[in-house]
């Protein structure tokens, strides 16, 4: 049987015109100006020095750092280690901003910014998500971390001796890297967005499907080899449109982007394309492992809609709390895109609003109040930082929580039903089931525009496009009679088969409006917001990976399979008059790459491998699809 698809309001713009091309990189460019102390605050305040310091195996990293003027006290250090250049360079310029946020400059920090190994200024082979030594390597981050930290107290005068680090993405994970065998002076680490796993969950792959938009745009800049050190260093890639659908399809199978663009110059993206599957060179590149017996205190942060590293935040955190018995260990979540906490104000995202600045808010109560006390010893404990500082979309607070997710949150089950219903009760029968036909040669768009990045927005963007195609399956339930909060990761279960032997798998949580709900005033997107269907989780499950991601198995043709994964956490409350939608498709493109729906290794696919294939949904009480879900009373 094939599905009738309900019709949605057509009422779009080209309100998602921000894109958000190499944002882990942009995470670090200078904040906005409203945000800065400005140049004229810095040098008048800070004498700048640069460092070349020793690695134990010789090579020396390039290392700037910013002295308070005022030596009526000692000063404690905040250290953030990049691969995205400490510039500028030069003892007479100095950064327009330092530390995490303009409060800390004002508070007297000793600032220290570091190109880490191989990097920009610094000496040594740089290596991506560089693996802990493991005895054939005398050095890896964390040694980097520990013998940088250790130099620093030694010969950077007027220290205190107690060192925080932070950094957000990429920095992030050499934060998270530091708290590996810490240095005694480590006493604060804040890993931000923190990459752990690029193929399980962050940026480059999410559940094995590779996220093709964002993976090529970075390594476009990022990926190029630096010959020695150098002060400038990538540039932004030109697509020669704006059209980035239009642009991914032209290229074809992902072969063809080394044959016609990288022309083997971007070592990183041919490893990526060598190791299709979960194997040794993957795994070692997990930091998740690592990170036990930490002796640091902790505040891991990352936003709901962060598009690259919600599942590092989440992961992290979550892997110190599970091998470290009683770590000072914090988790703070905001509503926020990439970085989004460290700039702007935090009071909207896309069409989507949060009734306060939610970042100003947290740079100057949650933030700058850990830093302080665990750096000077002012404040009250921890900075009177809960267990899980969260904000709960929908209702738009803040909770302090006394654990991840909510102890009194219970299990729900939600099943897809019949006619497009979701609801609590699996549907009657034996062979109920939805279909639809998926076609490589014309994928279901992640946006409704033709942005070639992965824009920030499209975390709460309006599914109402993929709503009426006919190869996007649509579930929903009634209007909510009360506040319905769901807490923590939501669980996948999904009984399907297809003509095909391999299939991708998007599952989407998505809160939908009340059609009289209010356009904001004035309006200038003119993007009507009754009936918006905004995007609360959304995830996909490469199908070839459903048992294993190290040992990929194709699908039987005609034969039903049980395909299970797990949508990141959110907290989200589906107000009263609101429906909760699910939809199911198999493809999202160009944010991830398309499957060829023929059981190849993707990466050297050929044109002939992509093929139509008719998926099948079963919604029986014997083979239920369903999500299981924690609500909080």
């Amino acid at each position: 049987m094939t599905r009738r698809h309900d019709s949605s309001l057509l009422a779009l713009s080209d309100f998602f015109r921000k894109a958000f091309a190499l944002s882990l990189l942009a995470v670090f460019l200078p904040q906005h100006p409203v945000l800065a102390q400005g140049l004229e605050f810095v040098k008048a305040h800070y004498t700048k020095h640069e460092y070349r310091i020793p690695m134990r195996d010789g090579n020396r990293l390039f290392t700037a750092v910013y002295v308070p003027k005022d030596d009526s006290q000692k000063h404690p250090i905040l250290f953030t280690r990049t691969p995205y250049a400490v510039k500028p360079y030069g003892v007479d310029q100095s950064k327009s901003d330092l530390g995490p946020s303009p409060i800390f400059a004002k508070a007297n920090y000793i600032f220290v910014y570091q190109d880490v190994r191989g990097r920009y200024m610094s000496e040594g082979v740089f290596v991506n998500m560089r693996p802990e030594k493991d005895g054939s390597s005398a050095v890896d981050e964390s040694t980097d971390t520990y013998d940088t930290i250790d130099w620093l107290v030694k010969n950077v005068e007027g220290n205190n001796g107690k060192v925080g680090m932070y950094g957000i993405s990429y920095p992030g994970f050499y934060t998270a890297a530091g708290l590996i065998d810490a240095h005694p002076a480590l006493k604060a680490a804040s890993p931000q967005a923190p990459v752990t796993d690029w193929f399980v969950g962050d940026d480059w792959h999410h559940n094995g499907a590779f996220l093709l938009t964002h993976c090529f745009n970075f390594m476009a800049a990022f990926g190029h080899p630096r010959p020695e050190p150098v002060k400038k260093h990538g540039e932004k890639f030109d697509h020669g449109t704006p059209d980035g659908y239009d642009f991914f399809m032209k290229l074809g199978p992902l072969a063809n982007i080394d044959k016609e663009i990288f022309k083997g110059d971007v070592a990183f993206w041919n490893d990526i394309m060598a190791h299709g599957t979960y194997d040794s060179w993957w795994n070692a590149r997990n930091i998740r492992p690592h990170l036990k017996d930490v002796k640091p205190a902790v505040m891991t942060v990352g936003g709901w809609f962060d598009a690259e590293n919600l599942f590092g935040a989440l992961e992290c955190y979550k892997s110190i709390e599970k091998s470290t018995q009683g770590a000072n260990n914090t988790l703070v979540m905001g509503p926020w895109f990439h970085g989004g906490w460290s700039r702007g104000d935090g009071e909207r995202l896309g069409h989507v609003t949060f009734d306060s600045k939610t970042s100003e808010f947290y740079r100057e109560h949650i933030e700058f109040p850990f830093f302080e006390y665990h750096l000077k010893g002012k404040g009250p404990a921890n900075g009177d930082i809960p267990e899980a500082y969260v904000f709960q979309t929908g209702t738009n607070r803040w909770r302090k929580l006394d654990a991840w997710p909510p102890k009194n949150a219970k299990p729900k089950t939600i099943f897809l039903g019949d006619n497009g219903t979701l609801g609590f009760k699996a549907a009657a029968g034996t062979d109920a089931f939805d279909e639809y036909t998926s076609d490589p040669s014309h994928p279901v768009p992640f946006l409704p525009g033709t942005e070639n990045t992965m824009v920030i927005e499209y975390m709460v963007g309006d599914q109402r496009h993929a709503s009426r195609r006919p190869d996007v399956l649509t579930y929903k339930t009634p209007a909510m009679e009360s506040d319905t909060t769901i807490a923590g990761p939501i669980k996948v279960t999904l009984n399907v088969s297809t003509d095909g032997t391999d299939a991708d798998w998007v599952v989407k949580v998505i809160d939908v409006y009340p059609d009289d709900y209010p356009d904001p005033t004035p309006n200038p997107s003119g993007v009507h917001m009754g009936g918006f269907q905004q995007l609360v989780r959304g995830d996909v499950m490469r199908g070839k990976f459903r048992k294993s991601f190290d040992t990929p198995e194709p699908f039987k043709p005609g034969e039903p399979t049980e395909v299970n994964f797990t949508l990141q956490d959110t907290y989200h409350t589906f107000r009263t008059g609101h429906k909760m939608m699910v939809q199911v498709q198999s493809s999202w493109f160009p944010l991830i790459d398309r499957n060829p729906q023929t059981f190849v290794d993707i990466y050297q696919a050929k044109p002939e491998d992509f093929k139509k294939a008719t998926h099948r949904v079963y919604r029986s009480s014997e083979k239920a699809s369903r999500l299981e879900v924690l609500v909080e009373p």
